[in-house]
């Protein structure tokens, strides 16, 4: 790693923590997107984009990068960031990580000659982000239930980084965990697991007896006929990144429970969140040899 110097540009509070997680190593810290914070932050903000960008080899950007392809995603800054702008700052030597980025913008690094890579690409990132992921999810089960996860019939769809973790979680809180997957050697995974395999086929018919439903897929799975055969009483939980997997209009017409949520890592555990995407930017760093 040597003396690298870092720059961190806007974000929520992971951002805040891994700047300060890389400044507590003695590394040189360059932070900006954090004006409005509301909380006392350690490290002294530059003044403008170029300043915190200027002298530095590694930029980082904020999970999700941008919610519009314009701006960058920084909750905690009074004025809009636009990206072109600090692609304009980064210069050819310098490293641009950032998570979720858009065909669009990385469209647009290339017009700017910036070499971007995606934190979430990264399956070490991917697979570490999903423990707070699925915490956060049966937090907001046990806030919102009636009854306790043990002995509950749990339901999610998907057996992916996501899936898998939760699968565990639950069985471990005594619950009965059903999982639905397309692919017959998930299926196999699942069975071998302990778990009830579930078909789409057989969603319908298995939704009628399920208290709480986790949806890791990003595609419209729960649709009007999946939503009118659930249990009314269930709580359904959507994880998936944007469009969701659930028709929440419907759902609301229904009369059912549907919360969507999302970015849980920087909501609830912002500390090993910044863990994770420090220890996984010196990987990168490390393999590309910047």
């Amino acid at each position: 790693m040597g003396d690298k110097k870092f720059s961190i540009i806007g974000g929520d509070l992971r951002s805040v923590k891994l700047a300060e997680l890389i400044a507590a190593e003695g590394k040189s810290v360059n932070i900006y997107g954090f004006s409005n914070a509301g909380f006392e932050i350690k490290l002294k903000q530059s003044n403008t984009i170029s300043d915190a960008i200027n002298d530095t080899d590694v930029v980082i950007g904020p999970i999700p990068f941008s919610n519009d392809n314009v701006f960058i995603n920084a909750p905690f800054h009074t004025d809009k960031i636009y990206i072109n702008e600090v692609f304009k700052c980064i210069n050819k030597n310098q490293l641009f990580i950032a998570g979720r980025i858009s065909e669009k913008i990385s469209h647009m690094a290339q017009v700017y000659n910036v070499y971007t890579v995606d934190l979430l690409e990264r399956e070490e990132m991917a697979v570490l982000n999903a423990i707070p992921t699925a915490e956060g999810a049966i937090q907001i089960a046990l806030e919102e239930m009636p009854t306790t996860l043990h002995n509950s019939n749990a339901l999610i769809l998907g057996f992916g980084r996501i899936g898998k973790t939760l699968a565990k979680v639950l069985t471990g809180m005594g619950a009965n965990v059903y999982v639905e997957a397309r692919k017959y050697s998930d299926l196999a995974w699942i069975r071998n697991y302990g778990y009830k395999p579930v078909l789409l086929s057989e969603l319908a018919n298995t939704v009628k007896s399920i208290n709480v439903l986790f949806n890791t897929i990003p595609s419209i799975i729960l649709n009007n006929e999946i939503l009118k055969a659930l249990n009314p009483n269930c709580l359904i939980i959507d994880l998936a990144s944007k469009p969701g997997g659930v028709d929440f209009e419907k759902a609301k017409e229904l009369g059912l429970k549907a919360i969507w949520a999302l970015s849980l890592p920087g909501k609830v555990a912002p500390v090993t969140a910044a863990e994770f995407i420090k220890d996984t930017a010196y990987n990168i760093i490390e393999e590309l040899g910047v």
